[in-house]
């Protein structure tokens, strides 16, 4: 059962990790780097969320019972 749960986190950490990029090459990310030098909010939280998500999915898969 809490592989089957790592899994998910896992999987869930992927697409958002994947979402992030996205978000960062979006018009609306493009602007807020032309006049802040930072990606928009929403793009920074979407990687950070996923690489958690990945890191801890990862660990729960390879950690033994």
């Amino acid at each position: 059962m809490k592989k089957a749960a790592s899994l998910v986190l896992l999987l869930v950490g992927v697409v958002l990790i994947a979402f992030g990029i996205s978000a960062s090459d979006s018009v609306g990310s493009a602007f807020s780097r032309l006049f802040t030098g930072t990606p928009t909010d929403k793009t920074i939280w979407l990687i950070i969320g996923g690489a958690v998500a990945t890191t801890v999915g990862l660990a729960g898969i390879i950690r033994r019972s």
